[in-house]
């Protein structure tokens, strides 16, 4: 049988999945870690540390404009990737424990 985290959960998402995937609402679930990582990429990239990627960004200002759309293409598919994988995760747990439910009874 079920414990009692299990039995909520199963209301839970029986619920939620049934609902429509609201995008804006799945994108700011993973939009967190993709700034994450973008804010230690300039960090790294504008602290100096590597004299000729200092030298490569002041020889072309191009550099940067490439660095802010990388940096938005990080974080979109950081946001898009977390939030589709957090939505898979919980349909797996799902499943397992509706499928655990029916070779019970049976």
């Amino acid at each position: 049988m079920y414990t009692k985290e299990e039995e909520s959960f199963i209301n839970y998402w029986a619920k939620e999945r049934k609902r429509k995937k609201r995008v804006f609402r799945h994108l700011l679930t993973g939009l967190p870690i993709g700034i994450i990582i973008v804010v230690a990429v300039f960090i790294n990239f504008f602290s100096g540390w590597y004299k000729k990627a200092t030298m490569v960004a002041n020889a072309d200002p191009s550099v940067f404009i490439i660095l802010i759309i990388a940096g938005i293409l990080i974080v979109a598919f950081m946001a898009v990737f977390a939030s589709y994988h957090k939505w898979d995760i919980n349909e797996t747990r799902y499943k397992e424990l509706i499928s655990r439910e029916n070779t019970d009874n049976q």
